[in-house]
C-alpha cells in the first residue's frame, strides 16, 4: 500500500500535505480520541425525558388539527392528509405523489403557513434532537466520557468529520443545542474548559485568495465585515447600515463562498429574483477581486480537472466536463468552495499540531479534547489557564501568514456551553 499510494501522492504533488498535515495530525487526533470528553449522564437523561414530553405534545397538537391520529413518520399517510384532506398542492413530485421530505414541507409551510405544518415541523425537529441525545447518552463509556472517532478521510474538502457519535451536528444557535452542550463538562481533577475558535475564517481566506482590496481593508481595519460590505453596496455610512441590510450582505457573502446562485439567494432571503440579481451585481461591482477569483477557480478546475488549496491539497472535479447540466452545475458550485474550505481545514489541522506541540513543550497537564468545525475545546489543569490561553491564541493566530489577520476568540467555563462565546 505504501509503495502504491506513495507513488500516487508523488504524482499528485501532495507529499507535503501528507507529511506536514495529515500524518502529524493523526497522532494528535488519536490522543484526543483516547482522552474523550466528560459528559453529565444525569443531565442528558433528564433532557431525554423532557424531549419525550415535547414530542407527545407536538403529536397531540398535530392530531387535534386534523381530527384523527396518524403515523407522522409515514410519507403515505402524510400525503393523504396534506394533499387530499387539506387540499394542499405540493411543490416537488416523486414517484408516489408529492414529496413530504423536510425541504418540501418547509417550502410548503412558507407558502401556506398552515398550523398543521407548523406543528408537524416542530414534531420533526424535536424528534431529531431526541434521537441525537439518545445516541450521545448511549455513547458514554465506563469512564463517564464520550470518545468520538475523528475521520480524516470523511469529507471531500479535507475537513475532519466525527462519528460514533457525531459531535459536529449539535445545533449551534438553538436553545436545545445549548442544553446538549451544557452536558459536556470539565472532568475530575481539572479546573475548567477553554474554547478557542477562528472568527470568520472562510471569509478571511476569501479575502486572502481573491486579493480584493475592499475585503482586505475591512479585516485589516478591524471593521465589522458585513457592515463594511453593506456600506459599500448600499452606498451609506457604516453606521447607517440597518440590521436588514447587514443580514442580506451576510447571506450573500457566505453564499458566494458556497456557490449560491441568484435563485438560491432570492429563496434564502425571500426576495425576488430581480432583487437578488441586482444585489449580486452591486456586490461584484464593489468587490471585483471576488468575481475575478471565483471565475479563476472554476477555469482552473475545468482546465486541470481539480482545485487546489493554499497548502497543495487537491480535489478532483471530473463532472465539470459532464454532458449533463445538473452534474456540471453541482460540480461548479462545489469547485468554488473547495479551495476556501480546504484551506480552512488545512489551517485548523496545522493549528492543532502546533498547539499540541506547544502544550507538550511547556510541560502542561491540560489537554485538547475536541475539534468541532472552527473550534477547539480544552480541559484545563489547575493554574494553567492563562498559559494555555496564550498558547491557543498564539499558535492558532500565527499558524499561517495571510494578507489579513486570523482572529481567535476564547471562552472559559465549566461546561462546553458556558465556555462558548
Amino acid at each position: 500500500l505504501s509503495q502504491k499510494l506513495g507513488a500516487t501522492i508523488e504524482l499528485q504533488d501532495m507529499r507535503s500535505v501528507y507529511e506536514t498535515i495529515e500524518q502529524p495530525s493523526s497522532r494528535v487526533l488519536a490522543t484526543m480520541e483516547a482522552t474523550g470528553v466528560q459528559v453529565n449522564q444525569e443531565l442528558l437523561t433528564g433532557l431525554l425525558e423532557k424531549l419525550a414530553i415535547e414530542i407527545r405534545e407536538a403529536e397531540l397538537a398535530c392530531f387535534a388539527l386534523i381530527g384523527k391520529e396518524i403515523n407522522l413518520a409515514s410519507p403515505k399517510q402524510l400525503q393523504t392528509v396534506l394533499f387530499e384532506d387539506l387540499g394542499m398542492v405540493g411543490n416537488k413530485k416523486i414517484k408516489t405523489g408529492f414529496s413530504t421530505n423536510a425541504e418540501a414541507l418547509n417550502t410548503l409551510f412558507e407558502e401556506t403557513e398552515h398550523p398543521f405544518l407548523e406543528a408537524l415541523l416542530k414534531h420533526r425537529e424535536v424528534a431529531k434532537i431526541r434521537q441525537m441525545v439518545e445516541v450521545l447518552n448511549k455513547s458514554i463509556a465506563a469512564d463517564g466520557r464520550i470518545h468520538t472517532n475523528y475521520v480524516q478521510t470523511g469529507t471531500s474538502t479535507g475537513r475532519l468529520s466525527s462519528e460514533a457519535p457525531n459531535l459536529q451536528n449539535i445545533p449551534i444557535k438553538t436553545e436545545r443545542g445549548r442544553e446538549i452542550r451544557e452536558a459536556f463538562e470539565v472532568g475530575e481533577g481539572f479546573e475548567t474548559l477553554l474554547t478557542a475558535d477562528y472568527s470568520q475564517i472562510e471569509m478571511r481566506i476569501m479575502a486572502h485568495l481573491s486579493e480584493d482590496d475592499g475585503l482586505i481593508e475591512a479585516f485589516n481595519t478591524g471593521e465589522d465585515l458585513h457592515r463594511f460590505v453593506g456600506a459599500r453596496i448600499f452606498g451609506v455610512n457604516p453606521a447607517d447600515v440597518t440590521p436588514a441590510m447587514r443580514s442580506k450582505v451576510k447571506a450573500m457573502s457566505y453564499g458566494l463562498v458556497y456557490g449560491l446562485s441568484e435563485y438560491g439567494l432570492a429563496k434564502q432571503l425571500r426576495i425576488s429574483n430581480g432583487e437578488a440579481k441586482e444585489l449580486m451585481a452591486d456586490y461584484f461591482a464593489r468587490f471585483g477581486g471576488v468575481r475575478r477569483y471565483l471565475a479563476s477557480v472554476v477555469d482552473h478546475a475545468k482546465l486541470n480537472g481539480y482545485t487546489v488549496t493554499t497548502f497543495g491539497r487537491r480535489r478532483p472535479f471530473d463532472d465539470l466536463k459532464s454532458p449533463i447540466f445538473q452534474l456540471r452545475e453541482n460540480a461548479r458550485r462545489a469547485a468554488l468552495n473547495a479551495p476556501i474550505q480546504g484551506t480552512a481545514a488545512d489551517i485548523m489541522k496545522l493549528a492543532m499540531i502546533r498547539v499540541q506541540a506547544a502544550i507538550t513543550d511547556a510541560g502542561l497537564s491540560s489537554r485538547m479534547l475536541l475539534q468541532v468545525h472552527d473550534e477547539l475545546v480544552f480541559e484545563v489543569a489547575a493554574g494553567e489557564l492563562e498559559k494555555l490561553k496564550s498558547i491557543a491564541i498564539e499558535c492558532m493566530s500565527n499558524v499561517v501568514k495571510l494578507s489579513v489577520p486570523l482572529e481567535v476568540h476564547v471562552g472559559v467555563g465549566r461546561t462546553w456551553d458556558s465556555a462558548g462565546h
